[in-house]
């Protein structure tokens, strides 16, 4: 256990412990980084790219964060324990809180407007992510 992240648990709070299941992580990993790669293939719309390549950044984060034991009540948490799951910094987590409001102006009002650099970036935070849980 982690103590920033026991910090989180309880009722009412973002996290809860639960013991890691080998299926899930495999899985997890697996469709992150299948999703990743998929991201690149400049064929798809950049709508499609950001949309793979955010969902594959999540699964991967999701699947660090339930590596140490844990399962989150709302989808930014995992971005948010990232220094303290997969030991990543502020050059990450801050581009995925730009993509995941982002996602949330596509999703819930209609407003996604992506550009290249933005999926680049999130690239970049992606793999970021799936180097260190790979480790």
């Amino acid at each position: 256990m982690h103590p920033a992240l026991d910090n989180l648990c309880g009722p009412g709070k973002s996290l809860k412990a639960e013991a890691p299941d080998t299926n899930e992580l495999a899985g997890l990993i697996r469709t992150g980084l299948a999703r990743l790669q998929d991201a690149r293939n400049p064929a798809l719309a950049l709508e499609s790219q950001f949309d793979l390549a955010y969902n594959a950044a999540h699964a991967l984060s999701l699947a660090g964060l339930r590596r140490m034991g844990y399962r989150a009540s709302n989808r930014y948490i995992v971005f948010q324990v990232l220094p303290h799951t997969l030991g990543l910094g502020p050059e990450v987590w801050r581009v995925l809180d730009k993509c995941h409001n982002t996602r949330n102006l596509g999703e819930y009002e209609g407003l996604l407007e992506v550009d290249v650099r933005l999926v680049a970036d999130l690239i970049t935070a992606a793999d970021a992510i799936a180097k260190a849980i790979q480790k």
